[in-house]
Order: structure tokens, then sequence, then C-alpha cells
């Protein structure tokens, strides 16, 4: 979704009038910052385009970790895809059930004293990350197509006899 976007949606659960008064800005320009840009004019780049590109340009990921923080939330960065044909969904749903097994594990040995440290909570919070990470690695590859390459690929008639364990 591109930043306009985000903004006409969210200009639509607010009154932007009220936007351009908190502000001090012409009620003209919120409804601008909610227009693609373009040559002819319409559209201008709005704060959101902005704060991006004050990231771009320092690569500070503090600045989006406080954003995250002054809207009640936590920022965990998405991982590489590393997505392969062939890779299996098994194994793949494993591994998250293991890291979640993990952070439940974590959390428990925790709080066997009625009491959670900071040091306990940071390891939670990077236990947690974690999960958080792989989860997105496997939805990742679920929109990739991989997982489908995979059923296709057992679709496949068999060569030759089948062989078995026994």
């Amino acid at each position: 979704m591109e930043s306009h976007e985000v903004l006409k949606k969210a200009f639509a659960d607010t009154s932007p009038k009220a936007v351009a008064s908190e502000l001090g800005i012409s009620l003209s320009l919120v409804y601008k910052w909610a227009q693609e840009q373009s040559e002819g004019g319409s559209g201008s780049r709005n704060p959101l385009d902005r704060i991006i590109e004050i990231y771009k340009l320092t690569e500070s990921q503090q600045i989006i970790e406080w954003l995250c923080e002054q809207c009640g939330g936590y920022f965990v960065r998405n991982p590489e895809s590393h997505c392969e044909q062939g890779f299996e969904v098994l194994p793949a749903t494993n591994e998250i059930v293991m890291q979640f097994s993990s952070l439940l594990s974590r959390i428990s040995t925790a709080a066997l004293d009625s009491s959670i440290t900071n040091d306990e909570a940071e390891d939670i919070r990077e236990c947690w990350d974690k999960l958080k990470g792989y989860g997105e690695g496997f939805v990742r590859c679920c929109e990739e197509g991989d997982f489908e390459l995979m059923e296709e690929a057992e679709k496949e008639p068999e060569q030759g006899p089948r062989k078995t364990l026994y």
C-alpha cells in the first residue's frame, strides 16, 4: 500500500479538518497528502514519505523503533526470504512449534519464583522476536508459492515400481 493510500484510509475514520486544525496547516494540504503525487500537480509529499526518506538517509532503525513505541508497538525486522524449491511444509511447521515451545519454556522458567527480572524479560523478548521472525519467514514462503511448488511435485506420477522400507 502506498503512503497516500494509508493516509486516505486514516482520514476516512477521522476528520481531515480536525487534523489540519490540530497541525496548523491548510485543509487542502491534508487532502493532497491523501492523493497520489503526479506531475500534474495533484498530491503532495506527505509526512509518511518524509519519515521514510529520513530513515533511508540515516539508516537508523531507532527512528522506526521509536515510532512503533510511540504507537504502543514494538518493531521486529522481517527476515530475508530463504525459500527454496522443495522446501517442506512439515519441517517448517515443526520449527515454528519448536520456537513457540522454547518461548513457553523460558516464560515458565522465569515465572517459577513468581517474579520475572529485567534480564528474564529481555530473554523472553528476544525469544518472542525470534519466533515472530520464524513465523514471518514461513508466511513469506507461503506467499512466494514455495509450498505450492512442492504440492505440484507430489502430484507428478511416480517413476518405476514403488519402493518400501520393509
